[in-house]
């Protein structure tokens, strides 16, 4: 497009410089007419007649300039001017010299004279003005042209008239000089033809470009006006140029209206004004560009009615011939800042509500654990009074009530800390193959029960000792074992413990738990995980459960980084796969056995803090009963008063009272006192795992929770304020044949009579291996290994441990197939039988 016009500028000034050269020769020839009259006096008229027809055709050069000019988008008022300045020497000439002196006498002549002057001098003071103003004044001149030609004609023509006759005797002198004229001047008028026609075709092909332009301008006010955003364009002195139907809507002005306003004031807040001006200045100035090309940014605007609302935009800048132009797309995220509101509102009402479930949570659990406490306490001093057979089952069975109570509370619990992602892990050294064994002789009597065969094993090599939360890996086992023998009756539950290694190389344990029960079909295996999904109806009604157990149990293998997935099949059976990341670590070393005090020798001073009466009551006949004394305060400042003057062993510190809490009774003593320094153990309902690390930072040494367990109460007491030499170690079970406490629990879990019923179903099974073993090589190792598996278990269920020993020796010499090591093993097993029988008072 540039080298177009280029081209077109060049042939443009080539015509202009040929037209130029035949003025030349014109004015050249002219001179020679203007001698030939001067050296002949007899052809002025001749001259005089040429003068006054030349005169026409100048007037009518001008027309044509200024009809050409008027036609054309950017005149060529230069051409115009001289042309103007051609017509009006003329005229001036016929005014002023001394050869149209006596025509200038003539009337007619004379008055067409004045008429041309007077338009001369009217239309010299268009002609002088700016070229913005000329252009603009061209339609005047033309209408005044159009009216003064026929003056110009008749000026003509009186003056040839008045020397018609002269000018025939002076023609033939002035012939030859004529001719050459009038060539020059249809040369002259071609070479004006010739421009004329190609300014027409400059002009076509400027109305051709001009409609382009409107095109591609439509089509960008249509996208523009189309656009959802708002478009701005703005000069550098931030005149809006352009203001797009969105923005018409987004800011309330109309177009019309918004289009040569200044920016800043039309849709800048005041308070962003000033900033805004000096950002215009430093662009004008070429200075930093803060906003032009940073992408989007938010700010404030400001629409028609003064209302301020936040907007998003970015600004660019580009080059035109009028100078840089910024052009601005703005949106407005009113709706999307009040969406984003309305989310954190959301957010926090969440937070709120989460806070507020916790604290209902806590609160509920420091409610339910204090008459807990009240209740449990009393029953464990009513076991220490005289009790008919009748009134101590009674009362097992109430603490057997009270504990699976607080068991559901702790669940509870639990979800709520693992949601609230509070959850502790507390990962300590631990054998792997002690907690499997020990769960399995847990569920051995309730297998037993179910007629179901409980059987565990490593495969491959076994990894005994890691470091994992103790507590929540037996939690998990707890309730996939649990549920597998509460499930299956009349069957088997297999449990297979593997290492393996992931893709990474790192230990992955694997323990998978399988079953022949009742199974699930695909609808609940999916919902198997939900809290309160209790499984089949059908065993609803004969299988208790909150059904929170399985949904822990996945929060907990989450919270160790494993998972739990299960394959069942409806009334067939289940498969739990067990899979967590471990760290296997070298046995510990072996310590002295822990010491648990269940009496004192050496009795010490409690400060019992404790607003509850009912629980100050059961804390002091626990404490009283092994030898310790007491002294009672009902609240904190009390507590505080007291131990200011007297040294106490030991302080047990509740925590909700009135007056003064148990927190702030701490820091109390601890600022300074007789007790500063003495043992506090907080005993506190409150459970959360949060709340407990508080007390402690109060300067607590332990946390007992209600409700309080004798054993655990006594513990804490000798280990702070009794030295480790004064304590006297738990008396040990006489003897190591039957677990008297395993079986103790286990009549309270089941009842005493199937108890009973186990036991002698056990002798009778016990009877029948002992006589199949005596006749051990009329049978294979696989069947004696099988039978002594079998009996292992039941003897295990029962607490028999020095039976359940043996036999598990017996199973492995007959897996081994080493005869001498089975002969012994079953040489040995009918007298420890004997003594079984008798510790379980079967004889």
């Amino acid at each position: 497009m540039a080298r177009k016009i280029l081209d077109s500028r060049i042939r443009l000034i080539t015509l202009a410089g040929l037209g130029c050269l035949i003025l030349i020769s014109i004015a050249v020839l002219s001179r020679n007419v203007t001698r030939d009259l001067t050296l002949l006096n007899s052809a002025s008229s001749d001259n005089v007649q040429w003068t006054l027809s030349q005169s026409e055709v100048e007037f009518l050069d001008y027309k044509l300039q200024l009809i050409t000019a008027i036609s054309e988008p950017t005149p060529d008022l230069k051409a115009l001017r001289r042309e103007f300045d051609i017509f009006y020497s003329r005229i001036a000439t016929l005014r002023q010299s001394s050869i149209y002196e006596e025509l200038r006498l003539e009337p007619q002549f004379s008055a067409y004279l004045a008429e041309v002057r007077a338009f001369l001098e009217e239309s010299a003071a268009i002609i002088d003005q700016p070229d913005s103003d000329l252009i603009t004044d061209l339609p005047v001149l033309l209408d005044r042209t159009v009216n003064i030609r026929p003056s110009v004609r008749q000026l003509s023509i009186s003056g040839l008239t008045y020397f018609a006759v002269t000018s025939d005797a002076r023609r033939n002198a002035i012939a030859v000089t004529l001719t050459q004229l009038a060539i020059g001047v249809t040369l002259l008028t071609l070479i004006l033809l010739i421009l004329a026609i190609y300014l027409g075709r400059l002009n076509a092909q400027n109305v051709k470009r001009r409609a382009e332009a409107v095109d591609a301008g439509k089509r960008m006010n249509i996208i523009t006006d189309t656009a959802l955003d708002a478009v701005l364009v703005s000069d550098a002195e931030g005149r809006i140029l352009v203001f797009n139907a969105a923005a018409e809507q987004i800011f309330g002005y109309n177009a019309d209206y918004a289009i040569g306003k200044e920016l800043g004031e039309l849709i800048v807040p005041d308070h962003h004004l000033e900033a805004h001006n000096i950002g215009m200045q430093r662009l004008r100035d070429g200075g930093a560009r803060h906003v032009v090309g940073k992408g989007r940014i938010k700010l404030e605007a400001k629409r028609a009615t003064g209302e301020l609302f936040p907007v998003e935009f970015a600004i660019q800048s580009a080059q035109t011939e009028d100078g840089e132009i910024f052009i601005a797309f703005l949106r407005d995220i009113s709706h999307r800042m009040q969406a984003e509101r309305d989310l954190v509102e959301a957010r926090d009402r969440a937070l709120a509500g989460e806070k507020a479930k916790t604290d209902f949570l806590a609160t509920m659990s420091h409610e339910i654990r204090t008459p807990l406490n009240g209740l449990l306490g009393n029953l464990t001093l009513l076991q220490d009074t005289k009790l008919t057979p009748r009134q101590n089952r009674y009362v097992k069975n109430m603490e057997t009530s009270g504990k699976l109570l607080m068991s559901h509370i702790s669940d509870v619990l639990d979800i709520t800390k693992y949601d609230a992602g509070k959850l502790v892990l507390r990962p300590v050294p631990m054998n792997l193959s002690d907690l499997l064994r020990d769960i399995v002789d847990n569920q051995s009597g309730a297998a037993l029960a179910n007629n179901t065969t409980l059987t565990w094993g490593w495969s491959g090599p076994s990894v005994d000792w890691i470091l994992s939360d103790r507590e929540r890996l037996q939690h998990i086992l707890m309730n996939i074992i649990g549920n597998a023998v509460k499930f299956t009756i009349n069957g088997q539950v297999s449990i297979e413990a593997e290492v393996q290694e992931t893709e990474a190389g790192e230990p992955l344990l694997q323990i998978i738990v399988s079953d022949t029960g009742i199974g699930m079909d695909s609808a609940l295996q999916v919902q198997i995980f939900d809290d309160f999904m209790t499984g089949d109806s059908s065993y609803d009604r004969s299988v208790g459960g909150t059904g929170l157990g399985l949904g822990i149990a996945q929060r907990f293998a989450k919270a160790l980084g494993g998972t739990i997935t299960v394959e069942s099949e409806k009334n067939v059976g289940s498969s739990f796969a067990i899979s967590l990341p471990i760290t296997p670590i070298a046995p510990p070393a072996t310590k002295a056995p822990s010491k648990h005090h269940e009496h004192s020798d050496k009795p010490i001073d409690i400060l019992l803090v404790e607003d509850n009466e009912i629980n100050r009551s059961v804390a002091r006949e626990m404490l009283e009963a092994v030898g310790h004394t007491v002294t009672e305060a009902h609240n904190g400042q009390i507590a505080v008063e007291l131990a200011k003057t007297h040294r106490f062993d030991l302080i047990l510190m509740d925590i909700s009272m009135p007056v003064m809490d148990g927190r702030h009774a701490t820091r109390e003593i601890r600022a300074g006192g007789a007790c500063a320094n003495a043992p506090i153990v907080a005993l506190t309902a409150n459970a959360m795992a949060e709340e407990q690390e508080a007390f402690l930072q109060d300067g607590m040494d332990e946390v007992l929770t209600k409700p309080l367990n004798r054993s655990a109460m006594i513990n804490v007491i000798a280990a702070l304020a009794q030295p480790e030499e004064q304590s006297n170690p738990v008396q040990q079970e006489t003897s190591t044949l039957v677990s008297r406490s395993y079986l103790d629990d286990l009549r309270e879990t089941l009842g005493e009579a199937p108890v009973e019923k186990l036991l002698l179903r056990y002798v009778s099974e016990m009877e029948t291996a002992l006589a199949y073993l005596k006749d051990h090589k009329q049978h294979s190792a696989e069947e004696v290994s099988q039978l002594a598996h079998r009996i292992a278990g039941s003897s295990a269920a029962l607490g028999a441990v020095e039976m359940h020993a043996t036999l598990v020796e017996i199973e492995k010499a007959a897996k081994t197939d080493d005869p001498s090591i089975l002969e012994d093993h079953i040489a040995k097993l009918q007298s420890i039988w004997g003594a079984t029988q008798e510790q379980l008072g079967l004889e």
